[in-house]
């Protein structure tokens, strides 16, 4: 398994996992896989990552600022998405750990993933690797008219971000 950076022409595999993800109902309030421009917008440009195994792409991961004020450039949500047919294999694995360090080496100090409660396997992966659960935001959202909670998980750079005054 190779763990690479993104190119544009991933775009349409990386696509149809994320819409595997989201046909769940436990990966996201996303109800439509966004556009190649709404995903493009929406993610770093660095920090975007594929995992192939003989050359087929099983998933992927980036990051996404939460704020364009500069005193957060630091600060990105997680996305990690694996395709169902390599699900409980470690590639959520490779990818979580490998987006921490491209994460470091681009100066992002924080890592935040919202997750909901149902989703035992991504809290464990984020819980794994660092991750601490800060609480539980509930009813944040609406969804297929049911409220749904989100579990609100950290991950605090011991490399980067750390003020030496």
């Amino acid at each position: 398994m190779i763990i690479r950076e993104f190119d544009e022409k991933d775009f349409p595999v990386v696509k149809d996992i994320y819409q595997q993800g989201i046909d769940t109902g436990n990966a996201t309030f996303q109800a439509k896989a966004k556009n190649w421009e709404e995903w493009n917008n929406s993610m770093l440009i660095n920090c975007r990552l594929v995992a192939t195994l003989n050359d087929e792409i099983l998933g992927w991961a980036g990051l996404s600022p939460i704020s364009a004020r500069d005193v957060y450039s630091g600060v990105t949500e997680v996305s990690v998405y694996v395709a169902e047919k390599a699900q409980g294999k470690g590639l959520g694995q490779r990818l979580l750990s490998q987006l921490i360090v491209e994460s470091e080496k681009h100066n992002v100090w924080m890592l935040q993933a919202g997750i909901f409660p149902e989703n035992l396997g991504s809290i464990s992966l984020h819980m794994k690797n660092g991750f601490r659960q800060l609480g539980i935001r509930e009813k944040l959202g609406e969804m297929k008219g049911v409220w749904r909670d989100v579990v609100l998980l950290e991950r605090r750079s011991k490399l980067v971000g750390m003020s030496s005054k």
